[in-house]
């Protein structure tokens, strides 16, 4: 997997980084344009590379202050056809499925974690798909329901937040859920209150229902389920695989347990909803261990800059602003 970066660097940090990236292993092309950036003003470096070395001359670049001065932009070309970059790709340590930059786990987390109008009108969606597929014991909808839900985005956040120690990312992500799953489920029991009187369903359906019961009923396996699923759901984040993301969102009855909490609540099935409760909490807490689990893993087998290295680095991107 090869990746491109383009930096755009005030003129007399251009040197020091043109010469990291040439002396990166796995790095194919340097590409030099004096004077091109025009705001900031500044030089252009271009760098092709295997996605395997990307993580560790970003770390340089961090230490030469590069994203404060100027900019890097990473991207993915959908095909390189170069022999000097295969050559490059073979020299580079591991593979580039397995490879993590961590810039961008954060930022694609934090992208998905916010409390946005869009991110709770899935939410709510969501739960009211299910509510629906609870009262009419349709399984059918309850995985839709599982599908629509945009939960895992923030808790996926959580974790990264966890692990970097990113306070901003976790308020953001704890705020997104704490507010988002009660107005979802306030929605859902609104719902379920009006359609009572309307005789759209009878009083007694959750005595009724057989194909919903595993959703008031948590057990080993739920917590056993939420584990895996966040394992799967964090390795597909780090590996860039949205098919294997989707796979875990109807794997899990986050949102299931929210809309059968509201229901139950209407319907005073308080022992239910209970249960039902903490299946919820259990899938939230299995998941954020899982993903927190897999991100540790890749800090430790991940090969880090030396703090004397980027200390280094940092002295002389002072010399030359000076």
């Amino acid at each position: 997997m090869i990746v491109q970066l383009r930096i755009c660097v005030p003129g007399e940090l251009s040197g020091v980084v043109v010469e990291n990236c040439a002396g990166e292993v796995g790095v194919a092309e340097v590409t030099l344009d004096k004077g091109a950036s025009v705001m900031p003003p500044g030089d252009v470096v271009q760098v092709l590379l295997a996605r395997e070395s990307v993580e560790r001359l970003v770390e340089k670049l961090h230490a030469l202050d590069v994203q404060k001065r100027g900019s890097i932009t990473v991207s993915t070309p959908d095909l390189v056809l170069s022999d000097r970059a295969d050559r490059a790709e073979a020299k580079a340590p591991g593979q580039g499925a397995d490879a993590v930059v961590w810039d961008e786990v954060s930022r694609q987390s934090g992208e998905d974690s916010r409390l946005t109008w869009s991110f709770l009108t899935f939410l709510v969606l969501a739960t009211q798909l299910a509510a629906i597929g609870i009262v009419t014991d349709s399984t059918i909808a309850i995985v839709g329901a599982m599908a629509v839900g945009p939960e895992f985005g923030p808790l996926a956040a959580l974790a990264v937040a966890l692990v970097r120690r990113q306070r901003r990312l976790g308020r953001d992500a704890a705020l997104a859920l704490g507010v988002g799953f009660p107005v979802a489920m306030l929605a859902a029991a609104l719902g379920a209150w009006l359609s009572v009187p309307l005789g759209l369903f009878p009083p007694d359906v959750l005595d009724r229902g057989s194909a919903v019961d595993f959703i008031y009923h948590p057990g080993p396996y739920s917590l056993i389920v939420a584990v895996l699923a966040g394992t799967a759901g964090m390795l597909s984040l780090i590996s860039r695989r949205s098919a294997a993301l989707i796979g875990v969102f109807i794997s899990v009855t986050t949102v299931p347990a929210a809309g059968f909490v509201a229901v139950a609540l209407v319907l005073g099935e308080y022992q239910k909803a209970a249960g039902s409760a903490l299946q919820l909490f259990l899938n939230l807490v299995g998941i954020v261990v899982a993903a927190v689990g897999v991100l540790l893993f890749y800090r430790l087998v991940t090969k880090r800059l030396p703090a004397d290295a980027a200390h280094r680095l940092r002295r002389k991107a002072d010399r030359m602003q000076r």
